[in-house]
């Protein structure tokens, strides 16, 4: 832009009155200019309306209309900058509407619905409701577009008790389809997910009130009785008993499909996967099994002692004896397993392993647990705390979970051995115990099981007397082996049953808190 252009502008823009050469145009002139470069002065801020004003604007814009886009905004700056903060204030609240933009309703007139799709279905569910009254079009983007389908589909993807209602309710059929399927309207999942949402609050709270409906398994072994390990998917339970079987039950109708027999001694730990169970007993010995047929595929003879307990996974298996040894073991097939390393540290039974890619953890009655490297089976460290013997644990990620015969259960931080709280409630050996990311549950020689908040007893802050969220007493002796899930505990014991608590399907008629209706079904061997 020319500087005399500019100038001959500013100053028409400064001027009162165009047609005046008086004293009086030169004083009003003098505190237009004042007003502009130094703020306001006395009085109104508001410039009255005067005779020529409108002529004076129409000149201005005609010569903001000739000059570029860079020339018109050098000199809109230059304007601003003569301006006082009341006036900067002023221009920015007329400024902040013209700046905003619909994006979500401009991108499907470009021919871009996917991607205002795309841009709301990363919004929770509040947000997702809040969205929907913007205005039509944005309601029309969302249900267009299945956001509220998206949404379950997300939480089903990333959290276990989303996926579990959606088998256990059935509704799963209708996810995770593409939109050539016949799938129900938007609509469908609108009011789905209130229910799903109802569902999780009820759950949540049987767990916290004990409210469960309890079904029995009665096994009548027939020369010892006891439970003494078990293992469960959504159709079947496979248990390991004392009177030296194993055996497997339907988990609907809680009948007895099949009896393995084979060990000379009680069953005392077992795991299985779709293909193979992998049983260890007190006769010494590992067994393999097929899952289907109940053939004995393999039989591992290496320790000299009971084998106290076993895991394995992705090819790689741990065994744990009365002998005070643990065993690594190559698992290249069913029928191809080799001894890869003995551990030796342990100077009582190791009653108990687990392991990840990265640790071995093993714990003793010499009141120990032990760390050792996955990859080379070298020792890491010991945990030390416990004053008895520890019974079991489990390991995922940083964090030990152990229970012992001192009464208590003790987290501990894997990386650096320290011991981040301990759990006191229990009368008796605490035997089993297992843990998800919101709880620990554990069951003792005392016969109850006890329900832990998880994140609370991480929490240093969180008192101690808040930590047990329920204690269930059923069992009427030492309760063995527990596994639990979002829905259930099921549970064995030395009184020879096993019990399922479905904290799930809770019939409301007449119970009491606590306890819940049982369906008994017994099994007599033959």
């Amino acid at each position: 832009m020319e500087p005399e252009m500019e100038d001959k502008t500013l100053e028409l823009m400064n001027t009162t009155f165009m047609d005046s050469q008086t004293d009086d145009f030169s004083s009003k002139k003098t505190t237009v200019f004042k007003t502009i470069t130094n703020g306001p002065m006395t009085g109104s801020r508001k410039r009255p309306s005067e005779g020529n004003y409108e002529k004076e604007k129409d000149v201005c814009i005609q010569l903001f209309d000739q000059w570029s886009e860079a020339d018109q905004v050098e000199f809109v700056e230059h304007l601003i900058s003569r301006m006082c903060h009341y006036q900067h204030g002023h221009i920015n609240s007329y400024l902040k509407p013209m700046l905003q933009r619909d994006f979500i309703t401009a991108l499907p007139a470009q021919g871009l619905d996917h991607i205002a799709e795309n841009i709301l279905s990363f919004l929770d569910a509040r947000s997702l409701c809040s969205a929907e009254l913007v205005c039509k079009e944005w309601q029309r983007v969302i249900s267009e577009g299945m956001l509220w389908k998206k949404l379950i589909e997300r939480m089903v993807r990333t959290d276990p008790l989303w996926k579990g209602l959606s088998e256990r309710h059935q509704w799963e059929k209708y996810l995770f389809k593409n939109r050539t399927t016949e799938v129900p309207p938007n609509s469908y999942y609108r009011s789905l997910y209130p229910k799903i949402i109802q569902d999780i609050e009820t759950i949540e709270a049987n767990w916290r009130c004990g409210r469960h409906n309890l079904q029995r398994i009665q096994c009548r072994s027939e020369n010892s009785k006891g439970v003494y390990c078990l293992q469960y998917d959504d159709d079947k339970i496979i248990s390991g008993l004392r009177d030296n079987s194993i055996k497997i039950w339907d988990k609907q109708s809680l009948e007895c499909l099949k009896i393995l027999t084979g060990h000379t001694g009680s069953v005392l730990c077992l795991q299985y996967d779709e293909r193979v169970i992998v049983t260890g007993s007190s006769d010494s010995t590992v067994r393999v099994w097929d899952v289907n047929s109940g053939e004995v595929l393999n039989t591992l003879i290496h320790h000299n002692e009971a084998v106290l307990h076993l895991r394995f996974c992705n090819g790689l298996m741990v065994t744990c004896s009365k002998d005070r040894s643990i065993a690594v073991w190559d698992m290249a097939s069913p029928t191809d397993i080799s001894l890869r390393r003995v551990l030796v540290g342990h100077r009582a039974a190791v009653n108990v392993v687990d392991f990840d890619d990265k640790y071995i953890v093993s714990a003793s009655g010499d009141r120990t647990i032990k760390v050792w490297s996955t990859s080379t089976c070298e020792f890491v460290r010991t945990l030390n705390g416990h004053k008895r013997g520890i019974a079991c644990l489990q390991y995922r990620d940083r964090l030990v979970v152990s229970g012992s015969s001192d009464n208590t259960i003790r987290l501990w931080d894997i990386e650096c051995g320290a011991c981040l709280r301990v759990l006191e409630g229990h009368e008796e050996l605490v035997r089993c115990i297992r843990f998800d990311n919101k709880r620990i549950v554990s069951g003792a020689y005392d016969g109850k099981i006890k329900v832990w908040d998880l994140q609370a007893a991480l929490d240093p802050r969180a008192p101690a007397s808040t930590l047990c969220l329920r204690t269930l007493v059923e069992h009427s002796g030492r309760v063995f082996r527990l596994q639990f899930d979002e829905f259930q505990i099921i549970s064995s014991s030395h009184d020879d049953t096993i019990l399922i608590w479905d904290f799930l399907n809770v019939s409301t008629n007449g119970q009491t808190e606590g306890r819940s209706p049982s369906r008994t079904y017994t099994y007599i061997s033959r």
